[in-house]
């Protein structure tokens, strides 16, 4: 659109702007209720206050730099999923119809390949109810959908279907094991099991039939095998919470499919022929046809979030698996490298590891299942260092729809859930003095660092509530409980 006014020198033009899915006639109800004059400072002062009200659900104490990139993660971690959804609850459905939001609000924008990862997990700690919103909207979709699927990367009403994966069962098992989904959890299952039954969808046929997806049927063979067998798991876990033993036991059996794709040989994930065998020519550094999307076969390789225990085990033990973690975290990439690969620059790259894109962005953590956790530690600190800057270019990749801040934000507190489905977090290296995080139950979950500095990266003892953690990991109860979490940090490990 395109306007002309005949204005005098520092006069100003007024606008009102308002959208509906719906209608002009929504629109207009729409900018009537949320903007009723043209008092410009009043909205501006009450869209100040309801940002300050979000942000101020964690108080940090922290360096200015530490508090710049904490709360602009905060800013971009909440600005997605969005509302879609008129101030009436109507809003156009998936099935091109005029629906209305019941007891909800709904939601759209699901990168869910992205955010499932951190994203809905943090949600799940400072925003329950909005993230049980998202769930139901993700429900609705399912409901609206011609092919009864959930959405893998819902945009307003339409299904994009981006990327690898059907991670909504990723959203919705985490929502409901940590007491966010108010709505019907058996519904749930029934959506996550028919969306992982469709046969004609991204190879999932031949993965149930196989246990693998052939190499000659997709070039994203491998990272698809590798996500839906950690989808499945998911799905597993809730059909576990429902005892429902039938469904555990089918996804529970399909959970371990990765190991088919899993090359002992050379260690790595590699893409296999419809024959069984493992496709000839291949190259582990390679982001190009390989079998796997955003990716190399590097970072895929530890894609197995849902069993650490069992990747280092197919690795040949806890000395091969802390050697290959080492060789990632270090190697040289060659420029050439970066010539296949779609928005990664060397800046979004700690040696072999792409923090820029997200597969790898539990891997760090991975440590924490052997006897080194304070490589962990040291990872953490790294990439928080080198990949969030407080400046305009600041961020190491794309921040999709806020999976590269939602990461931040838990690895600044010292913690992240590796596996979401999973009601717990693994324990990294806290960046912050202290920490508040005020929740909608009511209760306060607080974290304090003793001793942590640039040079103090090193956990020598976790506190909760006092008592000493003897482990590397800790519950989501013990957050919404409102606990207290004391960190000891040291400058040797």
């Amino acid at each position: 659109m395109y306007f002309d006014f005949k204005t005098e020198a520092n006069e100003k033009i007024k606008i009102k702007f308002a959208l509906s899915s719906v209608s002009q006639e929504n629109a207009v109800e729409n900018m009537r209720a949320e903007i009723k004059d043209w008092d410009f400072e009043r909205v501006k002062k009450e869209a100040q206050q309801l940002w300050n009200n979000q942000l101020n659900k964690i108080v940090i104490n922290a360096t200015e730099d530490v508090k710049t990139n904490f709360y602009t993660c905060m800013y971009h971690a909440f600005i997605n999923p969005t509302v879609y959804c008129d101030v009436n609850g109507q809003y156009k459905g998936l099935d091109q119809e005029v629906h209305t939001a019941s007891g909800f609000t709904n939601y759209t924008t699901f990168s869910l390949w992205d955010t499932y990862r951190a994203l809905h997990p943090l949600f799940n700690i400072i925003q329950p109810s909005r993230n049980n919103d998202i769930v139901r909207s993700m429900i609705t979709h399912y409901n609206q959908s011609a092919l009864h699927m959930l959405p893998i990367w819902s945009h307003y009403a339409n299904d994009n279907w981006c990327m690898s994966g059907y991670h909504s069962v990723s959203v919705i098992t985490d929502a409901i094991i940590k007491g966010t989904y108010k709505g019907d959890p058996n519904e749930a299952l029934d959506a996550c099991i028919t969306t992982a039954s469709h046969r004609n969808y991204e190879g999932i046929g031949k993965y149930i039939d196989l246990g693998f997806i052939p190499s000659e049927q997709s070039g994203t063979s491998v990272s698809n095998t590798l996500e839906y067998a950690y989808d499945d798991w998911c799905i597993a876990q809730l059909a576990k919470k429902l005892d429902r033993k039938n469904v555990y036991d089918e996804f529970i059996k399909r959970s371990s499919n990765w190991q088919n794709n899993f090359n002992a040989s050379t260690n790595f994930m590699q893409p296999k022929l419809a024959d069984g065998t493992f496709k000839k020519t291949f190259d582990p550094l390679s982001t190009n046809g390989q079998g796997f999307i955003e990716g190399n076969s590097w970072n895929y390789s530890f894609f197995v979030p849902q069993d650490p225990a069992g990747l280092i085990r197919k690795m040949g033990g806890e000395k091969n698996f802390i050697s290959r973690l080492d060789s990632l975290f270090t190697m040289r990439l060659p420029d050439s490298f970066f010539a296949e690969t779609e928005d990664i620059t060397r800046e979004g790259i700690i040696g072999g590891y792409v923090h820029g894109n997200e597969p790898a962005h539990h891997v760090a953590y991975l440590y924490d299942w052997t006897s080194q956790p304070w490589k962990t530690q040291a990872q953490v600190r790294t990439i928080l260092k080198l990949q969030y800057h407080p400046t305009p270019d600041g961020l190491g990749g794309n921040d999709d729809c806020g999976q590269m801040s939602a990461w931040y934000i838990l690895s600044s507190l010292g913690f992240y859930p590796v596996a979401p489905g999973s009601d717990q977090y693994a324990l990294g290296s806290p960046i912050i003095n202290d920490a508040r995080l005020t929740l909608e139950n009511g209760a306060v979950f607080t974290i304090k660092v003793i001793n942590q500095s640039e040079k103090n990266i090193y956990v020598k003892k976790v506190l909760l509530n006092g008592k000493e953690l003897k482990q590397l990991f800790f519950s989501h109860k013990d957050i919404t409980d409102g606990s207290t979490l004391t960190f000891y940090m040291g400058s040797s490990h």
